[in-house]
């Protein structure tokens, strides 16, 4: 929230692109700092992350009475949720397909049957 605040001090975001730029060199890194390692799983900490990003989108102007799925989608982006899951998936291809040298039989159990739970 430091960071934004310093952003909201300094700056008047007029447009999509001022945002982008400001929030994806600035704040995202904070947010997703190590998010592979200590990906939170408890909902409070989810929603004390997302509140973040929800309260940055409204610093675009036109877009403070929005609703926060609205404009994630004007801006052209992603919740920070969707934004960890698909960073667990790609990081699960990459252990599978041997392009990380991890035991992927530690992590995960592998099955050819179809069918069964």
């Amino acid at each position: 929230m430091q960071v934004l605040g310093v952003i909201k001090r300094n700056f008047v975001l007029t447009d999509e692109e001022d945002f982008r730029l400001l929030f994806n060199g600035f704040v995202r890194p904070h947010l997703e700092y190590c998010v592979s390692v200590r990906s939170p799983y408890l909902v409070k900490n989810i929603e004390c992350l997302e509140k973040v990003q929800r309260r940055a989108t409204k610093l675009v102007q036109g877009l403070k009475y929005k609703q926060y799925g609205d404009r994630l989608k004007l801006l052209g982006i992603t919740s920070l949720q969707k934004r960890r899951i698909r960073g667990d998936l790609i990081q699960v291809f990459r252990i599978v397909k041997g392009f990380d040298t991890v035991d992927f039989g530690a992590f995960l159990n592998w099955t050819t049957e179809v069918g069964t739970h």
